[in-house]
């Protein structure tokens, strides 16, 4: 990995957050045409609502349709599954914690009330809207995001247990994933523009708390990450591997971390993470699973992401973050990581996830402020991200292997 990839790979996110600091700076300086260019951040919010509920989709059913063979789909991807839940509602939990101890938004930036989850439904009413929808044209909205996924998965296993990758429907699953995540970067050229107005809007129409906001967010994410590496990353090399682990874990786990801070994707640091797992001495058919599945599924840096996101706009709103939430926000927190791809900026999925369960009514508002924060964090998330995926590799491990898999690799490499 060189200079000038890793270049290219920060290039439009430094474009980006420079177009949302120049934005902010004309919204300070001349609110008036902040207010008038806000038209240009509306067309960019619109063009990806359009573009969601394919996207989901496609990526999805695809992804499970085109799966190598069901039998992958025993211990080993029971296991990592459960793992990656797992470790993704601990982080959650972690977020909710401190966003309760340090709320990133004081004030609100508005008087608009907003609309509280479940607080007009009952539970029963609340797991059913979650999951699924009345009927077929209801998941075409982009508010039914959740019931979306339930029913791509559903629909990607049908196709599985029908031909897979090689049928009409596999291969056409391929080609409309393609299709749209070229679909998804078309558009995504435009966002420097967009975010340029979205934020001179913003500021204009609500001054210094904009920049307060965001920088209380930052001061608590970045650190939580790196604190996460050597506190959570050893107790799970602990748990799985047992004695030695620990120091094996941190003498393979520094080159995954930096490609992941070079390309910001999990699924561009697979090929080294493969590497970095035969090292150590895991099975190659635990790695061969786990490492694929983690660049989509093991959101742990995300899973942080996502309940600062929803912390943060309920600060913007004005709502109260209360703890009889804390079990909607880690389900949400959870399955909307494994909802998001292994490219940077995550397609924007979670965002959308976010909106249609917490903030329906303000969407157009939430999105961008939500995106911006994705924007931010998302070097750092995709560190613990695809570090992350190799870490539990030795959980897998441990239950596949047994509990001295790790002991009987040491000897082997001797």
């Amino acid at each position: 990995m060189d200079k000038k990839s890793v270049a290219k790979n920060y290039r439009f996110l430094a474009i980006l957050l420079s177009c949302m600091v120049a934005g902010a700076i004309v919204g300070w300086v001349a609110p008036e045409t902040g207010h008038k260019i806000a038209f240009l951040g509306t067309m960019f919010i619109n063009m990806m609502f359009c573009v969601v509920v394919p996207m989901v989709f496609a990526s999805i059913a695809g992804s499970i349709a085109n799966m190598e063979s069901r039998q992958k789909a025993g211990k080993i991807m029971t296991t990592t599954v459960a793992t990656f839940v797992v470790t993704g509602a601990i982080a959650a939990l972690i977020m909710f914690v401190l966003m309760k101890l340090i709320p990133p938004v004081l004030e609100p930036w508005h008087d608009m009330a907003g609309e509280a989850i479940g607080e007009y439904a009952s539970m029963t009413d609340m797991v059913v809207n979650f999951f699924t929808a009345s009927d077929f044209v209801g998941l075409l909205s982009r508010r039914a995001m959740l019931p979306l996924i339930v029913f791509s998965v559903l629909f990607g296993f049908s196709v599985q247990l029908t031909g897979g990758k090689e049928s009409i429907m596999g291969k056409f699953l391929a080609g409309l994933t393609d299709t749209m995540m070229k679909f998804v970067n078309i558009i995504t050229y435009y966002a420097p523009i967009a975010f340029f107005a979205i934020f001179a809007d913003l500021v204009a129409t609500y001054g210094a708390t904009v920049a307060t906001g965001y920088g209380r967010a930052m001061i608590v994410y970045y650190p939580l990450c790196f604190i996460y590496i050597f506190t959570a990353f050893p107790l799970f090399a602990w748990f799985g591997g047992g004695k030695g682990a620990i120091k094996t874990m941190f003498s393979h786990i520094a080159r995954p971390a930096i490609v992941s801070l070079g390309t910001c994707s999990s699924v561009a640091t697979i090929p080294t993470n493969i590497a970095e797992a035969d090292a150590t001495g895991i099975d190659k058919d635990i790695s061969g699973m786990v490492l694929p599945l983690g660049a989509t599924m093991h959101m742990d840096g995300s899973c942080f992401s996502c309940v600062l996101k929803i912390a943060f706009v309920f600060g913007v709103f004005g709502q109260k973050f209360t703890w009889g939430m804390l079990p909607m926000v880690i389900l949400v927190a959870v399955l909307s990581s494994v909802g998001m791809s292994g490219v940077p900026g995550g397609g924007y999925i979670g965002e959308y996830i976010i909106c249609s369960i917490f903030f329906p009514t303000q969407m157009e508002l939430a999105f961008p402020i939500l995106v911006a924060i994705g924007n931010l964090v998302d070097p750092p998330a995709t560190m613990i991200n695809s570090a992350g995926d190799y870490v539990v590799c030795y959980i897998v491990s441990r239950y596949v292997d047994g509990k001295d898999w790790f002991q009987r690799a040491i000897k082997a490499a001797k």
